[in-house]
């Protein structure tokens, strides 16, 4: 059996990873939202230890932990001093210092557990975002760089903990339609921005929860630090 903690799993990529998931054999999962699952507030700095703590005693052990919450919400940089610092930290606190906080405990766990004789390792799986590598709006530095720290912790996890079984992935999406994508490409002019995407469309949450999955149950251990893009080619490196 394969206990996974999934963040956000409430809606968007974090439900379709949650169906994914759920529907394969030798698992148990642990969501965490408002609507499924453990309802945790992230920019509340006692929340990743909360959820961590309800996860385990409900659990007993987690063998992977996926960190897929998020926001993505505007700040542009004509708001006043105190507002635009206070976005951009609530954006950090959300996206990205909640993530090292549960990343944090579950190396932990599984090197505490390992002392033990226990189950040695587990893995981690980041969902991150093409604005890592790409960049965003003017309105979102704040997102694009905690997406690329999340893939920055990601490759220092893998490179830091593969030789006690600890492995460490994440996945980068373009626009994937959800609610969050299809009310910023309505407002931003959609033909334009899906003018970007060689494939010609978005990503379906599915396609980004499959590739989750498969990092999360059977990707090879040499695979440790990857990071899989889900873009339709709109930004390749």
């Amino acid at each position: 059996m394969t206990n996974i903690l999934l963040t956000g799993s409430s809606r968007g990529i974090g439900a379709a990873i949650a169906q994914v998931l759920s529907a394969s054999d030798g698992i148990r999962l642990i969501g965490h939202g408002t609507a499924s699952g453990i309802p945790v507030d992230f920019a509340d700095p006692a929340g990743p230890r909360q959820l961590w703590d309800k996860a385990l005693a409900e659990l007993g052990t987690i063998d992977v932990l996926i960190n897929n919450a998020g926001v993505f919400e505007d700040n542009p940089i004509d708001r006043s001093d105190d507002d635009w610092v206070a976005g951009w930290e609530r954006t950090m606190r959300i996206n990205l210092t909640a993530s090292a906080e549960l990343c944090r405990l579950a190396v932990r766990h599984w090197q505490e557990r390992g002392a033990k004789g226990e189950k040695a390792g587990g893995r981690v799986v980041n969902v991150a975002s093409r604005a890592a590598y790409r960049g965003d709006s003017p309105h979102h530095w704040h997102y694009a760089a905690s997406k690329a720290g999340m893939v920055a912790m990601t490759k220092s996890i893998a490179r830091g903990y593969a030789a006690q079984g600890i492995l460490a992935f994440a996945v980068c999406p373009g626009f994937t339609m959800t609610g969050m994508a299809e009310e910023y490409l309505a407002s931003r002019g959609g033909e334009k921005l899906l003018a970007d995407i060689p494939l010609g469309r978005v990503a379906d949450p599915e396609e980004v929860a499959n590739a989750v999955a498969y990092l999360a149950t059977s990707a090879p251990p040499s695979m440790t630090g990857a990071v899989i893009d889900v873009n339709g080619a709109s930004y390749v490196r």
